[in-house]
This record gives C-alpha cells, structure tokens and sequence, in this order.
C-alpha cells in the first residue's frame, strides 16, 4: 500500500509536492511487477517460455513438496525420474532377495552356484513381478522371510503406483494454454501515429474467452551513479477480448504519453528495454482461469514492420487460419510526428 502522508499546516506549495511524491509513489505501487528496482540485471526477467529468470538457492529439503516437484517436472523429465525409481526400488528388493537366498525363490536353486550377476537378474525379474503386483506364477517366495519381503514390496508398489497415478491425473488435469507469440514485437504506422504492437493466436483447440492483456515496459537508468529498473504499465488500444477464435494484434500507441515516444532503437537498447506480458483468460474445457507470461528483449523489436494478414475465407464457407505465419510481416514506413 502506498504511504499515506497527513499534512498539518503545511503551504500550498508544500502540498502540491507532497502531493505529487505521493502520486509517484501511487504510480509506482500499480505498476510494481514483483521484481524491484533496486537490481541491475543484464538478462529478460521474463524467459520466452513463461518462466522467471531467476534462480533460487538456498532451499531447505522441508520446503520441497513432492507432488508440486513432480507435477511441475517437463514430461520426459518424469519419465526419466519415475524410469530412474522403478529400477533403483527393483535393484535394492533384489539385493535384498539375493541376501536371502535365491534358492528361497521357486526355480531359483539353479542359480545357488551361479554368478552374482544371474543371480541378482533372477532376484530383479522377481522383484518386478512382486512391484507390480503382476504375478506371472513361474516365480515365488517359498520361505517365510522371503515371503514377509515380497508381500511388503507389493504393498511398496501399490502406494507407488497409486502416487504414480496422481501425479498423471494432476498433471493431464492442470489447465493450461498454449498461446502463440510472433517472433518480434513491431513499431509500425498506427492511424497517424506510430504503435508498438505484437500478435498472437490461441495454438489449442480449446476454447478461450474473456483474455485480458497487461503489456509494462521496463528499462534502466543511471540514478546517482546507481542503476536501478523503472517500470511503464503501456495504454492499449484495447486490453480485453470477450472471445479469441482468430489472432489478435495488441497495440500500444507511441503517443505523446508513452515512454517510447521520440526513443530510437538505438536509444532502447541502450536502456535495455524488456516489454513483460502477462495474459490471463478463462479457459471453458477446464472451467478455470489460465495465465500466460512472456516478454520481448530489446533485440527483439523491428521498426518499421507490419503484419500480415494470416487468415482468409475458404471457398466452400468457414476461415482459414494460417497459425504457423503469425510472425510474417512486411517492410513499411512510419510515421513522421
């Protein structure tokens, strides 16, 4: 919350300041991302994908939650880590099957003077069987300890697949979006003016409505000899869609207003301009809110280009939409101011 500031006495010149400072403070309250200023950072914020640039160190094993872990893991980095589980749990039970015996294991008298290796082979495949609960009948415990082991790992493996299985569930029913940025963010004619302006297009087949769009600009600048991030939540032509069957260009007028008017791209760059998207719509499969999080660096921005036109009517009724175009554009001159 912004500092509220109470005045006794004070003159009109005195006021008109304070007042002033407080409506700084206001601005920089509602434009506050989450990232602070105080720190000089010479990459995105803000990845391609969505995720935060930042790593974090420090973390404490308790502050580590499995399920949070797994479910927010890459696909075949949990195949890799359910691959990795299933072999180690396989190999500790059929170490511990060859510590026992594996004569104690229904045909496995045969490998009693066998090598090691046969032996821990014949323990594993048991083991495997056992974890599964699959139970093919040509292997089983016939002693009473291997029987006390084999009937623990079943119920080992129950709770690991029933832990498997929600983890699947959690992650086929996590609602999420798929939108499509164009490669570059464009300063093309706008009207009279010139405006900064990027596409995108909804990559599912799921239906979103009611997309809402925040675009803030931050750059840095000397202050006192200190580098500090300022930030400019960026005026949109329009910031809200009620459906999103097609593509929808987002514009932000370069008028006198907006901090890029006069900025060359050269001058951005030397601010090391980063444009933070965040995008929140209602996803109707799910029933639920999606946000998406993007940004463009400032090598990324192209003056003087303009979109287009990506979709047409098909012959025989309905529209055609090109998705994987959404980034073609074409040379144009701006506007003079």
């Amino acid at each position: 919350m912004p500092k509220r500031r109470f005045r006794f006495g004070a003159s009109g010149k005195a006021d008109d300041q304070l007042d002033q400072v407080a409506a700084k403070e206001e601005q920089e309250h509602e434009e506050d991302l989450g990232f602070g200023t105080s720190i000089r950072y010479n990459n995105r914020l803000i990845n391609r994908d969505g995720t935060f640039n930042i790593q974090r160190v420090g973390l404490r094993l308790r502050d580590i939650n499995p399920y949070v872990f797994l479910v927010t893991l890459s696909w075949w980095k949990l195949f890799f880590v359910v691959l990795t589980s299933y072999v180690i749990f396989n190999s500790i039970f059929a170490l511990i099957y060859v510590m026992i015996g594996v004569e104690n294991l229904s045909g496995g008298e045969m490998y009693v003077a066998s090598s090691f290796l046969d032996s821990f082979a014949y323990a594993f495949f048991f083991s495997a069987q056992t974890f599964t609960t699959v139970g093919y009948g040509a292997i089983s415990p016939t002693g009473m300890l291997a029987n006390v082991v084999a009937a623990f790992e079943a119920m080992i493996g129950l709770l690991g697949f029933a832990v498997a299985t929600g983890v699947l569930w959690g992650r086929f029913s996590q609602p999420s979006a798929k939108i499509g940025f164009s490669k570059n963010i464009l300063v093309s004619p706008y009207q009279d003016i010139n405006g900064l302006m990027f596409r995108i297009v909804n990559r599912r087949k799921n239906q979103l409505i009611e997309l809402e769009v925040l675009l803030t600009m931050m750059w840095h600048v000397n202050e006192n000899g200190r580098m500090k991030q300022e930030f400019a939540r960026l005026s949109l032509e329009r910031d809200k869609v009620a459906l999103f069957p097609l593509t929808w260009t987002i514009v932000h007028p370069i008028d006198k207003e907006s901090p890029m008017y006069g900025k060359t791209l050269e001058e951005l760059s030397k601010m090391q301009v980063e444009f933070l998207i965040l995008i929140k719509a209602y996803d109707d499969t799910f029933a639920q809110n999606v946000h998406i999080r993007m940004s463009y660096s400032c090598d990324e921005i192209l003056y003087g280009g303009k979109f287009v036109k990506i979709f047409d009517e098909k012959e025989e009724g309905g529209i055609r939409l090109e998705m994987d175009k959404i980034s073609l554009c074409e040379k144009v001159e701006l506007n003079e101011y």
